[in-house]
């Protein structure tokens, strides 16, 4: 973080939060009305309409027309997944709708990279890619992806499916930019597949019980709920990971 963003107070932090939230769910540009009425701010709309315009200001929030409300920047996500945002655990129903999925698969000794993308994908709302350097990569999902608003656009659409039809060269630069074991948040422009710099990816890469090295990726619009997603990631990470099943939850 530069020293500029050390400068948001408390109150700034939680209107940034709260555009955040209502933008995730609602894909429309966040009024200041909207935040005093919905979100429990004890504050005039005037007042609001300041700090929202000094986030502006700092780089943290967009207007995209004159009379809209504002959504994040690439740098207000940064901000909120960096300094605001709290690790979520999964629900214990999705970590039994995951682990029951992988149980059948192994009983049925099915290969679990085409249908690790469909449950990431299920889970998420996104598009998921999974693959190991032995393999081939599989994407599923991308109906859940041009669903969003953001990609109704041709241009996007063509240049999210053109990437995807390159997955397979494009995972070298992934990888170097990420740990195994690690799970990275990539927003935007700092998406190391730069044909997609409108959508945020999650990745992670993992290392099974035989040593084999594979890849998991979420790709989805900016506003997609990050600590969920990357509760996801990080739960079927430990479940492909592990020398044993994790004992199935209740």
């Amino acid at each position: 973080m530069n020293q500029e963003q050390n400068y948001m107070n408390n109150r700034q932090e939680k209107i940034l939060a709260s555009v955040v939230e209502e933008y995730t769910e609602t894909a429309i540009p966040v009024g200041s009305k909207v935040l005093v009425e919905k979100y429990g701010f004890d504050l005039s709309p005037a007042t609001m309409r300041t700090d929202m315009g000094k986030l502006e200001k700092d780089g943290y929030l967009y207007q995209p027309h004159i009379s809209a409300g504002r959504i994040p920047t690439d740098k207000g996500y940064r901000y909120f997944v960096e300094k605001i945002m709290a690790d979520q655990d999964l629900s214990l129903g999705d970590q039994k709708k995951m682990q029951t999925e992988i149980l059948k698969l192994r009983a049925q000794k099915n290969r679990l990279t085409r249908t690790t993308a469909k449950l990431l994908s299920t889970l998420s709302g996104s598009l998921a890619i999974t693959g190991s350097k032995k393999e081939e990569f599989f994407d599923f999902g991308m109906h859940e992806l041009l669903e969003n608003p953001e990609f109704k656009d041709a241009d996007e659409f063509c240049k999210i499916v053109e990437a995807l039809d390159y997955i397979d060269e494009n995972v070298e630069a992934i990888l170097k930019k990420v740990k195994t074991g690690e799970t990275k948040i990539f927003i935007g422009k700092e998406n190391p597949i730069k044909e997609i710099s409108n959508c945020s990816m999650i990745v992670s890469p993992y290392e099974n019980k035989s040593g084999e090295k594979g890849l998991l990726a979420i790709i989805g619009p900016k506003r997609m709920p990050y600590a969920k997603n990357k509760s996801i990631m990080d739960y079927m990470k430990k479940i492909l990971s592990s020398s044993a099943m994790i004992t199935l939850v209740a």
